[in-house]
């Protein structure tokens, strides 16, 4: 079943991939091709949000230690919060098609 999914993964994206280069600006998608963009997607989120989910979870946690041990540094907390909280939690197809970017961590403050 994994080797199945995996090769069905490879072989949408790959598809998804080809289709993108042989469109030019101006014309249309065709539905099929939207429609192929949405599965690669659906089927990226499938192990992409449940990754995300839980390493926002334990950035959570970490930056909720952070701020006990450093007895209320909100500065350090924050740091720890922003990275892991923060960023894209759903693929969509635009990120498939390159048109957006998806951002696995979040923003550093430079503060």
């Amino acid at each position: 079943m994994n080797r199945t999914m995996v090769t069905l993964v490879a072989a949408l994206g790959l598809w998804a991939q080809v289709a993108h280069a042989a469109r030019t600006d101006t014309e249309a998608e065709s539905c099929w091709t939207q429609g192929g963009y949405g599965v690669v997607a659906v089927l990226a989120n499938l192990l992409y949000m449940p990754t995300k989910v839980v390493y926002a979870g334990l950035g959570a946690i970490t930056g909720g230690l952070a701020y006990v041990l450093t007895v209320g540094d909100e500065d350090v907390a924050d740091a720890v919060w922003n990275r892991s909280v923060g960023g894209t939690y759903v693929v969509t197809p635009p990120m498939v098609r390159g048109d957006e970017d998806v951002f696995f961590f979040g923003e550093h403050s430079a503060d």
